[in-house]
């Protein structure tokens, strides 16, 4: 079934993994739309930092998704690992059991940790919770050009915003107490009436839309808001939701999730 206009509002968010939580990033960049208006720039708090901390994000985005208005967020990290990874470590098939574990060996919503210091050993436990690059999961090899999340200090990299991102969706999910869906793990189907945070990969949409005067990161965060806003007025956001992947992919893809738009 075909659903168009499930959400109200559309967020696109360019993530970046350098430097610490507070630390303010260039890399770091909202953009926001809604059905009648295309995405703009989303600043920081007035009298705040003048680019986005990691922090300051995740504490703004727990206020939108806690008000009353249906808003598809899209992010661009990876939600969860591959499966070899929960293999290796004894990690719980539990995605929210995974967000504990990792916050515990990986505290980098800690104010003043960088990603490379517990990859370092100054603190958390690395040895205990790392992966090796050449492990991928199902979606990074359907997306066709997605690192692994464990593929760290290359171009493109989507490892440090990961290991940074992760606590901040555990953090997100604990504050928004059972009010936001995050996709797949809570299901493949996006509820009335509710806000869904979802992985999306802006390469897959950054070149559908004109470039104008934005940067990279500004652009990024644009088509992602721009392409959900799209795909939610035209119908096809529902199959999206819902990709046709058989059993054995589906039951992977519910512990590693999924990349929207991935098909």
């Amino acid at each position: 079934m075909i659903v168009r206009g499930a959400f109200e509002r559309y967020i696109g968010i360019d993530y970046s993994g350098a430097e610490t939580p507070i630390a303010s990033l260039k890399g770091l960049r909202v953009h926001m739309a809604d059905r009648d208006t295309p995405p703009v720039e989303v600043q920081p708090p007035a009298g705040s930092k003048k680019y986005w901390t990691r922090r300051g994000i995740a504490e703004w985005l727990t206020e939108v998704l806690t008000e009353d208005i249906p808003t598809l967020v899209g992010i661009d990290h990876g939600f969860s690992f591959p499966l070899r990874y929960f293999a290796e470590h004894g990690v719980p098939l539990d995605w929210r059991a995974f967000l504990e574990d990792f916050q515990h060996h990986w505290p980098t919503d800690d104010d003043h940790t960088y990603v490379d210091f517990v990859r370092g050993g100054v603190c958390g436990n690395a040895p205990a919770r790392s992966g090796n690059a050449k492990w991928r999961r199902v979606t990074e090899i359907r997306a066709r050009g997605a690192k692994s999340v464990f593929h760290f200090d290359v171009q493109g990299q989507v490892a440090k915003s990961t290991h940074s991102g992760i606590p901040w969706l555990r953090y997100i999910d604990l504050k928004a107490a059972g009010r936001v869906h995050f996709w797949p793990f809570d299901g493949w189907y996006f509820p009335a009436g509710k806000s869904v945070v979802a992985e999306v990969y802006p390469a897959l949409w950054s070149r559908s839309f004109p470039r104008e005067n934005r940067d990279g990161h500004q652009h990024d965060a644009y088509s992602i808001a721009a392409w959900m806003r799209q795909a939610d007025s035209n119908g096809l956001l529902s199959t999206f939701a819902n990709p046709p992947l058989d059993e054995a992919d589906r039951r992977t893809a519910e512990i590693e999730g999924w990349i929207l738009g991935v098909m």
